[in-house]
């Protein structure tokens, strides 16, 4: 049997930890970090014209954060399929269903939450879960 595996896998498990640490600053954050916006729900709109005003309210958004702007991110189908731990799979998500997503960046979870809190697909009854990510690779 061959130690590369365990290898493999203790060598990244390091360079993540490291990555992560080297990315925290002394607030318990990180500096200038990725968030997940995850959108779940959100109303689709009827006509022409609330379709042109809710895209003209996602550019003027997206245009209000700018830089702070990593991926506009899709829409979701509410096609989704699921796997467990044992492999199994099953029609539908894990949990409640997402509808979409964006990724932003900011300087810390409290400014991604006040960015995201001006986002369009609240005023559809939607709902943002606020997700930070940290570099593992």
């Amino acid at each position: 049997m061959s130690i590369w595996p365990d290898a493999i896998r203790r060598f990244t498990r390091k360079v993540k930890l490291n990555a992560f640490k080297n990315s925290v600053n002394e607030e318990g954050g990180t500096a200038m970090a990725n968030f997940v916006l995850l959108y779940s729900g959100g109303s689709v709109p009827a006509s022409e014209a609330e379709r042109a005003a809710v895209d003209q309210a996602w550019g003027a958004w997206f245009g209000r954060l700018g830089s702070a702007v990593v991926d506009g991110g899709n829409p979701f189908t509410p096609k989704a399929k699921s796997i467990a731990s044992n492999g199994t799979v099953s029609d539908g998500p894990v949990g409640s269903p997402a509808s979409g997503y964006s990724i932003i960046k900011a300087d810390s979870l409290d400014a991604a939450v006040e960015m995201a809190r001006s986002c369009p697909i609240l005023q559809g009854d939607g709902q943002i879960s606020v997700y930070e990510t940290f570099p593992a690779m």
